[in-house]
C-alpha cells in the first residue's frame, strides 16, 4: 500500500455536509478495506467560505482512491502519491516553534 493525498476543493457548503460525506467515506473504506484505509483528513476553509479537504489514505493504487470516492459520492480534484514523510518533533528548548525533523521513507 502506498500513501496518497487527495485534494477536495470547495467540496461542501457546511460542516453538516462534510460530516455526512465523512460518514459515507468511512462506510466505503470499511467495505474496501483490502484496497484503502483512511489515515487523516484536514478541513480547509476556502476563500469562498466553502469547506474543502486534504485527505490522507493508504491505498493499493490511485484507481482504488477514485473508486472509493465515486462509491462515497466524494469529489476528487487531485491525487498525489507521497514520496517521503518528514516528521517534526518539537524541541521544548527552542520555544516550540522549531524542532528536529526526521524522515519516513515511502515504499
Amino acid at each position: 500500500m502506498q500513501t496518497y493525498l487527495v485534494v477536495r476543493r470547495s467540496a461542501w457548503g457546511s460542516p453538516e455536509e462534510q460530516r455526512d460525506a465523512d460518514a459515507r467515506s468511512a462506510l466505503e473504506a470499511a467495505r474496501m478495506a483490502d484496497e484503502i484505509a483512511s489515515l487523516r483528513s484536514y478541513s480547509l476553509k476556502e476563500r469562498d467560505q466553502t469547506i474543502g479537504a486534504v485527505c490522507i489514505y493508504k491505498a493499493s493504487s490511485p484507481e482504488a482512491v477514485r473508486r472509493h470516492a465515486a462509491a462515497a459520492g466524494l469529489p476528487v480534484d487531485e491525487i498525489v502519491k507521497v514520496a517521503d514523510t518528514v516528521v517534526g518533533q518539537a524541541d521544548p528548548g527552542l520555544d516550540g516553534d522549531r524542532g528536529v525533523l526526521g524522515r519516513e521513507k515511502q515504499t
